[in-house]
């Protein structure tokens, strides 16, 4: 008995960190999702909110990411006797400089690939796809679904999850773990997936892990985040998992390889994002010198 009790307990007498990871990591991805669905599913409806790439859909359903992952961490919380935030994501912090450089790095990076392709003939600019009032709507809009999408996924992923798994395995095993898992939702709900898109998603979730550790908070990842997924989806207006983004800025096409352009995944399985890593993963690195963030975290 004493044997199995330390499997699961440390030296302390509470539960290990791993096993505190596994928990929650079942109540995210497997116990609360259908549970939450029931009553979801009939308020997307009522919303009269359709099933395509737009603004209202992705906030309604990264709101429901945020809700999962809130309840799933509320009581280890509680049982850390912590604040559900304090994972990366303390208030206080919301507007400091992370913030601010992620959201210069988000816009770099795929403001960088646009440009590239426009250079090699795979994007063409024909004006806008969208005016007057509506874009006006459309930009707050994309705006407050991007948001949404940096809050909810990081915290989704690389709070409650990355900070056990680091106290467990070290920071760069557990972000590993979790930018596998990060990769195979991705890889296993959105139609045309692919190994290119597939490593851009492990690249982009090492990143924001790596300005996790850099600099002691998910800010920074939050912008990131939001400010990658905005360029990409509403300013450059390339396609995501096949589907083309309602109210995007740009009217443009794309012609060319699948290796410039991204095909039916748009920019984000593009070569060009390779070289954009590698600058994103220096800017981090030259920014913040030292890591910030570490285990010696309450427990």
């Amino acid at each position: 008995m004493a044997a199995i009790a330390n499997l699961f307990l440390g030296e302390d007498r509470r539960l290990r960190h791993i096993w505190r990871a596994a928990i929650w990591a079942v109540l995210v991805f497997a116990a609360l999702p259908p549970l939450l669905g029931l009553g979801a599913e009939p308020i997307f409806k009522r919303l009269g909110l359709a099933q395509t790439l737009n603004p209202g859909a992705i906030a309604f359903v990264e709101a429901f990411y945020f809700v999962t992952a809130f309840i799933a961490t509320l009581p280890f919380a509680l049982y850390e006797r912590r604040s559900p935030f304090s994972y990366g994501l303390t208030p206080s912090r919301a507007l400091d400089a992370p913030l601010w450089d992620g959201l210069f790095v988000g816009v770099a990076m795929a403001g960088g690939v646009m440009a590239g392709m426009i250079w090699l003939g795979g994007m063409q600019v024909h004006g806008l796809a969208t005016t007057g009032q509506a874009l006006l709507l459309s930009t707050l809009g994309w705006i407050g679904a991007n948001m949404c999408v940096g809050f909810a996924e990081e915290f989704w992923f690389r709070s409650y999850l990355l900070q056990s798994l680091w106290r467990s395995l070290t920071f760069w095993p557990g972000a590993l773990i979790v930018a596998a898992g990060f990769a195979a939702i991705h890889y296993f709900n959105k139609p045309g997936e692919n190994i290119v898109d597939v490593i851009t998603l492990v690249a982009f979730s090492l990143l924001c892990s790596y300005g996790v550790l850099r600099t002691g908070t998910l800010w920074f990842a939050v912008g990131l985040h939001a400010a990658f997924d905005f360029m990409q989806l509403f300013v450059i207006g390339t396609k995501n998992g096949g589907q083309l983004p309602v109210g995007r800025l740009l009217d443009a096409t794309f012609q060319g390889p699948a290796w410039l352009t991204g095909g039916s995944l748009g920019t984000e399985a593009s070569y060009l994002m390779y070289p954009a890593f590698v600058l994103a993963f220096l800017f981090v690195r030259l920014r913040y010198p030292k890591a910030q963030a570490t285990t010696a975290a309450p427990p």
